[in-house]
């Protein structure tokens, strides 16, 4: 009789679950939604029942968004100033707008990577607590 391992868990490849999340879907199926209104994570998912109560995301998305849109803005408000020289209010009026936008694009599409690489690396977190 010979010693062999087999391995029960399928490969989930993250790459193909990371496309799925930016694009708020399923990480398993690519086809249900994975939020529920603008942030909440489904408890599972609408078409294939996958069950996402164990992943937990918690600050990361924000942590992610505050550093995309800083390091995307800082950089591009600097050199609108130096080039341009507009008027304070109106660089601060623009960019605050542009600010605010580019967060609220970012932030669910990043909490659903977030998810879906937790979920392709069976990275469980505690669950709710009760």
């Amino acid at each position: 009789m010979t010693d062999q391992t087999i391995d029960l868990e399928e490969e989930r490849p993250v790459g193909e679950a990371l496309r799925r999340g930016w694009r708020c879907r399923c990480p398993n199926c690519g086809q249900g939604p994975l939020l529920r209104g603008y942030l909440t994570v489904r408890g599972s998912c609408a078409v294939c029942n996958e069950d996402f109560s164990p992943q937990r995301a918690d600050d990361g998305p924000a942590y992610l968004t505050i550093l995309i849109v800083g390091h995307l803005m800082a950089p591009l408000i600097l050199w609108v100033f130096t080039t341009y020289r507009p008027d304070p209010w109106v660089l601060a009026s623009v960019f605050s707008v542009g600010t605010v936008a580019l967060s609220l694009f970012l932030l669910p599409r990043l909490k659903g990577m977030v998810v879906a690489m937790q979920w392709a690396r069976r990275m469980h977190g505690f669950g709710k607590r009760g």
